[in-house]
């Protein structure tokens, strides 16, 4: 179950690098697309199990906003980032920000830890240094940098989970409320046009409806019964597997930079989480 899942985070990155990259639909149509689709599903479920829908509209917000920041700031960092180097960036963020929000927890503070996340950052630091046969884009960086911290966050608060398909559904209508309000001020405001084909749009209805609706449902499922700790490392197979396949479905090349730099931030977030002392 728990391969599975992040199985289905992997295939999030390598959908929305597939749809993006033809420059045939923008990165919020994309990231619309991809909740309306997963609220659907997770909606249908609900009512499918409980025979109702019960939502209150006046909690959860944050749950939703968490959501919605990572999955607009994935998108648009896509426009301009490979798969396999989005997804490290992204999940390296991630497990960094989880081990912080365990300290505010109470989790203990040991000397592994802190020599682990210094040894991941450093991972992160020799990724993004500038070189001269290997470019990235740091304002597409930081978007990736705020989708590893809204994912985080996200998880956290799942781990209150007491009914997943419950808290799950409610926390994409929240999502979609967001959009909608986020859509006004960029299709309106800022006069930006939504752009979108077929192709395009079926990659982000199978990402929302299938890789996220059910990855996020089985994750609200096992989020309650682990440690944040334990949730952070088990997401460091998913740089991995969305790697191997951009190399397949992508066509993307495995640079030296990234081999060492995965490395890297693995073996420092791994020290992280090892129980025994140094």
């Amino acid at each position: 179950m728990i391969f599975l899942v992040l199985l289905f985070f992997a295939l999030n990155s390598i959908l929305a690098r597939m749809a993006i990259s033809t420059q045939n639909i923008d990165a919020f149509s994309f990231t619309l697309l991809r909740i309306i689709s997963a609220m659907f599903i997770l909606l249908c479920l609900c009512f499918y199990k409980n025979k109702s829908l019960k939502i209150d509209l006046k909690s959860n917000y944050l749950s939703g906003f968490m959501f919605f920041l990572y999955a607009i700031c994935f998108s648009f960092s896509y426009t301009n980032m490979l798969a396999g180097i989005g997804t490290l960036i992204l999940f390296a963020v991630v497990q960094l920000t989880m081990i912080i929000l365990a300290l505010f927890f109470n989790e203990k503070l040991t000397f592994n830890k802190i020599i682990g996340i210094l040894i991941a950052f450093l991972g992160l630091v020799y990724l993004l240094y500038p070189k001269y046969d290997f470019e990235i884009s740091y304002f597409h960086t930081l978007l990736m940098f705020l989708s590893g911290i809204g994912w985080a966050v996200f998880s956290v608060l799942g781990k209150k989970s007491q009914n997943a398909i419950v808290n799950a559904a409610d926390s994409f209508l929240k999502a979609f409320i967001i959009a909608i309000i986020f859509a006004i001020f960029y299709i309106l405001v800022f006069n930006n046009d939504l752009k979108i084909d077929f192709f395009t749009s079926f990659l982000a209805i199978i990402s929302g409806g299938i890789t996220t609706a059910f990855g996020v449902f089985i994750w609200y499922i096992v989020l309650p019964k682990i440690e944040i700790m334990t949730a952070s490392v088990i997401q460091l197979l998913v740089p991995i597997i969305a790697i191997f396949l951009s190399t397949i479905f992508l066509k993307e090349a495995i640079t030296f930079e990234l081999i060492v730099s995965s490395f890297i931030i693995i073996f420092g977030i791994f020290l992280a989480l090892k129980r025994k002392s140094l």
